[in-house]
């Protein structure tokens, strides 16, 4: 990514490149401000030379492209599988010779196509793709970040003061001079076009015609001012061609013939280098472009709209001359509002959220009916949110409450606001806001209702500790009562009823609808129901995921989670894949497969950064403090915990809480162990509050505060004996054992080995195994506790678990064993992403269904493959079975 401000030598970098690329071939692309609301119009731009390659395409793939580019017509594409497609169309592109794809004013591309170019940028590993993007600062050099950058400034003083003797002939005043030196600040092309707006009298005299403007400016006004010394006709010529971003030169002359404008208008401007006119139109720099745009006045931008309109082919392009329409249209027109309504309905189809919502702004704008207005005005502040365009719904929504609006209307308004509130804030004010939302709703919808009435619950959940308005259990009670559609349940009834009784009759109470809750959730991700992820939105804590935890049920969990990141993947749903894929790294983790989880959480932060989500990090959170040191760990709570409490997310202080003791239970500082766990069960987080509990135990055991362990140990059996699964009778067991004696110790620890053993989690598990050899060696039974204490220390070490591995191995050296500090096996440790990729080719996938299911192209799995075969001494794919299970593959820490 080459970054800068306009004028600092981007473009010349990009032309400086394609002109050396021998050998290569090069694609290139830019960015139109025209363009930012058509979906993948950017993407088309680059990839329309290389379809010829996509022919090689698996179907789905060129099937995805097709719908995307509007070939054909078909369901909205997958926004991964069009992403895969587009990796694989470059990458075939570049078998014969390496392919350079230069992508100009990318702040100027429609977020559709950035999303996808920046999925292909961060896997281009093994291909011979070169992928250029240059960008002035914007959100689009945010959803591209996380890519090699190369930031450009000014000239140094003495090249800014050698190229601008170079563009004046004859002598320059020295405070004429230096006053160009300061306003240009080394940007090489204020330091070309500004002299040229200044007289020969001006360059003598020293007297500043304007008041000093920031360069951009001033170039911009440059430009203006040659623009303005042209002939009428060679303006409104150039004005057609900025209004018509593609380029086209057969449209923009069609567009001359109904103007009344003859293409030989053009050749003052080319004769002044403002324009270039071959294979297709183009303006030599955008602000040429965007000053004969911005200086015409709004008739004749009307008037060239207007004839784009007419000469736009109405079946191939019908998106882009309902555009023109709409921008030739000064007054309300019914017509014209309808066929963008149209035109957004179809970039809906196709997964154009951000042209949707364009199109029905601009809809909104032209309708002439004040109460079709304001509908309209709610629709389109619906889909601005559904965009991420956060603002733009904001001011909608305002739009739309000026009213008339129906009852139903308004309460779907009063939603849309609550839903924007969470969105920025996250904090206290948004469940009551859900509440109202809800109450209006009630007589009108009951399914939107409960629907409201399930968000609020989230966002009270999410506030929780730190919640200074409506509490959990005052949405819970509101919720209970809220009204049920006719019919069946719905998946939302379901988990409603089941997070409202938690809250208003207890744990015991809420089991079963909690469980049912579950069941329902499980049968619609097994039968791919599309909105099994829906409540994923914003890490929703009320999501199925994590119910399973508060249910101790680790076989749902690990279903729910592996069809949740499933699911989102096959629909392409980018604000969910993310948070499914924490949750599901959290299984991973639980199952002490930390490479495993680590990979998961390395792609959802980076489709993070793609979509400009924030990230759940408690996966991440938690995954350090197993892996690294305390200082490392402590540094990343601290951080965790110091945002949270800023924001208002009292759900997200508590598990940070929790790691904490996580950490110090690890290290054996029990002290501090007890004081995280402490903070953390001050207040009943729902699905972890049962964790909580445990590391409270632990840490109250070992540090000798007896009533606290206790009474954590008598509030945790409440919840697990309820529960009464494997996974929540073996912590019980394990806890309950702490704190007894001698035989009925000894009964409890094993009866956690034993239950524990049969469920997936190997990290509690293990923990089992280290608690009970402790308790083993102080009963001075050293032989005994050996074997299990050597059974925690090889799993943790196995895992990664640094900090327990080495409690274990304290312990083992107190009975008198010599323990040799274990690392990896010979040859070096796998990447996260290499364990992976080693995981999937053991479970016999082919390389075409490891890069599909991971979004890499076949050519970098093999390559990847070959740096794992290359580490663990091995030769072939029927090997890895062995030797993947006789070593860890995580990176040490």
């Amino acid at each position: 990514m080459v970054r800068g401000e306009a004028g600092i030598g981007k473009t010349a970098l990009l032309d400086h490149l394609a002109a050396h690329a021998q050998g290569c071939r090069t694609v290139r692309a830019a960015g139109s401000e025209a363009e930012m609301e058509l979906p993948f119009a950017g993407l088309h731009q680059l990839c329309a030379p290389l379809l010829d390659d996509a022919d090689q395409l698996s179907t789905p793939q060129r099937e995805a492209l097709d719908v995307a580019f509007g070939l054909t017509t078909g369901p909205a594409p997958n926004a991964f599988l069009l992403g895969l497609a587009t990796l694989n169309t470059v990458a075939e592109a570049a078998r014969e010779r390496p392919l350079i794809c230069l992508v100009d004013d990318a702040q100027w591309l429609d977020r559709a196509s950035v999303q996808v170019l920046g999925f292909v940028a961060r896997r281009l590993q093994a291909e011979s793709v070169g992928l250029v993007f240059a960008v002035r600062d914007s959100d689009t050099e945010r959803l591209l970040e996380g890519l090699p950058t190369l930031t450009l400034e000014g000239l140094p003083e003495d090249e800014a003061l050698a190229l601008l003797r170079s563009v004046i002939p004859g002598p320059i005043d020295a405070h004429v001079r230096s006053r160009i030196l300061a306003e240009a600040r080394g940007n090489p092309l204020a330091l070309m076009e500004l002299p040229r707006g200044i007289t020969m009298a001006d360059l003598g005299g020293g007297f500043p015609r304007r008041a000093p403007r920031p360069s951009a400016s001033r170039i911009e006004e440059s430009f203006r001012d040659r623009i303005g010394s042209l002939p009428p006709a060679t303006r409104r010529l150039l004005l057609l061609a900025a209004a018509e971003p593609l380029g086209d030169v057969t449209l923009l002359r069609r567009g001359a013939e109904r103007l009344g404008i003859s293409m030989d208008a053009a050749s003052p401007a080319l004769a002044l280098g403002l324009i270039e006119i071959g294979g297709r139109v183009r303006f030599r720099h955008p602000l040429v472009r965007s000053a004969c745009y911005d200086q015409a006045n709004e008739y004749d931008r009307t008037e060239v709209h207007r004839a784009l309109a007419e000469v736009t082919d109405p079946v191939r392009d019908a998106d882009r001359r309902a555009w023109h329409r709409a921008l030739a249209t000064v007054l309300p027109d019914e017509d014209v509002a309808a066929e963008l309504i149209r035109c957004a309905d179809r970039a809906r189809a196709r997964g154009g959220l951000a042209a949707a919502a364009a199109f029905f702004e601009r809809a909104t704008e032209l309708t002439p009916d004040r109460r079709t207005r304001c509908a309209r005005a709610l629709t389109a502040a619906e889909a601005a949110f559904d965009a991420a365009s956060v603002d733009s719904a904001y001011h909608l929504a305002r739009a739309a409450e000026a009213g008339p609006l129906d009852p139903l209307q308004s309460a779907r308004v009063r939603r849309l606001h609550a839903r924007i509130v969470f969105v920025r804030s996250r904090g206290s004010e948004a469940a009551p806001l859900f509440l109202e939302a809800a109450d209006r709703l009630a007589p009108l919808d009951a399914a939107l209702t409960r629907e409201a009435c399930l968000e609020a619950l989230a966002a009270a959940i999410f506030a929780g500790r730190l919640g200074g308005g409506t509490t959990v259990r005052e949405a819970a009670e509101f919720a209970r009562a809220a009204p049920r559609a006719p019919g069946p349940p719905s998946r939302v009834d379901h988990i409603l009823e089941g997070v409202s009784t938690r809250f208003t009759a207890g744990y015991a109470a809420a089991v079963e609808p909690l469980r049912g809750a579950l069941r329902a959730f499980q049968r619609e991700a097994g039968g791919g129901h599309v909105d099994t992820v829906r409540w994923l939105w914003l890490a929703c804590p009320v999501a199925p995921e994590p119910i399973a935890p508060e249910l101790w049920d680790d076989e749902a969990w690990h279903d729910l989670a592996d069809s949740a990141v499933r699911l989102a993947r096959g629909t392409g749903a980018l604000a969910s894949l993310p948070v499914a894929l924490t949750y599901r790294a959290g299984v991973h983790l639980q199952a002490g497969e930390f490479a495993e989880a680590s990979a998961l959480i390395d792609e959802a932060n980076a489709l993070n950064t793609a979509t400009g989500n924030t990230p759940p990090d408690y996966t991440s959170l938690l995954l350090v403090a197993w892996r690294d040191d305390e200082h490392q760990a402590k540094k990343a709570i601290d951080e965790a915990a110091r945002t949270a409490t800023e924001k208002g997310q009292g759900r997200a202080l508590g598990l940070a809480h929790h790691v904490t003791a996580v950490l110090y239970n690890g290290l054996s500082r029990y002290d501090a162990a007890l004081a995280g766990a402490q903070r953390a069960c001050a207040y009943e987080d729902f699905g972890f509050f049962g964790w909580y509990l445990v590391e409270l135990v632990e840490a109250g055991a070992r540090s000798g505060a007896q009533e606290a362990a206790h009474d954590a140990l008598d509030r945790l059996t409440e919840t697990t004996e309820a529960a009464g699964t494997d996974w929540a009778l073996g912590v019980q067991a394990r806890s309950r054992a702490l704190l007894e004696k001698e035989r009925d110790a000894e009964k409890s620890y094993r009866e956690a080995v034993d239950r524990l053993g049969r469920t997936r989690l190997r990290v509690e598990q293990a923990r089992a195994h280290l608690v009970y050899g402790e308790w083993l060696r102080r009963e001075n039974r050293k032989s005994d506790a050996r074997e299990q204490l050597r059974t925690a220390y090889d799993m943790f070490t196995d895992f990664g678990a640094s900090g327990y591995a080495a409690r274990a191995a304290a312990e083992l050296q107190a009975t008198g064993e010599t323990v040799v500090r274990r690392g990896t096996a010979a040859g070096a440790a796998l990447t996260p992403q290499e364990a992976h990729i080693a995981g999937l080719a053991r479970d016999g996938l082919t390389n075409p269904e490891i890069g599909a299911q991971l979004f890499l192209s076949p050519h970098t799995v093999e390559w990847h493959l070959r740096k794992v075969f290359a580490k663990l001494g091995i030769s072939s794919r029927r090997q890895l079975r062995t030797v993947l299970a006789e070593r860890p593959t995580t990176t040490p820490s």
